[in-house]
């Protein structure tokens, strides 16, 4: 009997552990999408109109993606409904063909419609092989429409990749409680 209450706060003690540190990742990962948010809007200011008009939007401030013909990506971040943080979300993306090297980018992915931004915290949400991130840039924001209600920039941060390749991007998320 005192070996299986033994068993039992050694589990708890666990369980507590990792929450505790779950908890510590989310805030940092919501600190770094602030800091990312700024630094979209400094490098193109034509991107706060979807942040201020977007049903909803995510933020992956650190994207890391690497590949030598075949590639991935991942990466942690917040989903906003209506400019307040719902929930966390991850990506990973595989692709295959010409590719060659490693960078971290910024990733925004905005929601133009309750319905698009819906469809995305069902979780498991995929992009196709068809879509693509414009690169955030000084006034390129300024001629980027929606395509089936999202839009996807990014904005490299470091290191160089060559890339012409198909794959797609897969999401998952997970609500606050």
């Amino acid at each position: 009997m005192k070996t299986l209450k033994k068993i039992i706060l050694v589990c708890l003690l666990f369980i507590t552990v990792g929450a505790i540190a779950q908890t510590d990742k989310d805030k940092k990962i919501m600190k770094d999408a602030t800091k990312a948010k700024n630094t979209l809007i400094v490098k193109d200011a034509g991107l706060e109109k979807f942040f201020n008009n977007a049903s909803g939007y995510a933020i992956f401030p650190n994207v890391g993606k690497g590949g030598l013909i075949v590639g991935g990506a991942s990466g942690n971040g917040v989903l906003y409904e209506n400019g307040k943080p719902v929930g966390m979300t991850a990506l990973k993306k595989l692709n295959i063909g010409l590719q060659a090297g490693g960078q971290a980018v910024i990733e925004v992915i905005f929601f133009e419609t309750d319905a698009a931004l819906a469809k995305f915290k069902e979780g498991n949400y995929e992009f196709s092989a068809e879509a693509s991130a414009v690169i955030a840039d000084e006034g390129k924001s300024e001629n980027v429409n929606y395509n089936d209600g999202v839009v996807v920039f990014a904005l490299p941060k470091a290191g160089l990749m060559a890339d012409a390749s198909i794959g797609g991007q897969k999401f998952e998320y997970h609500p606050f409680e």
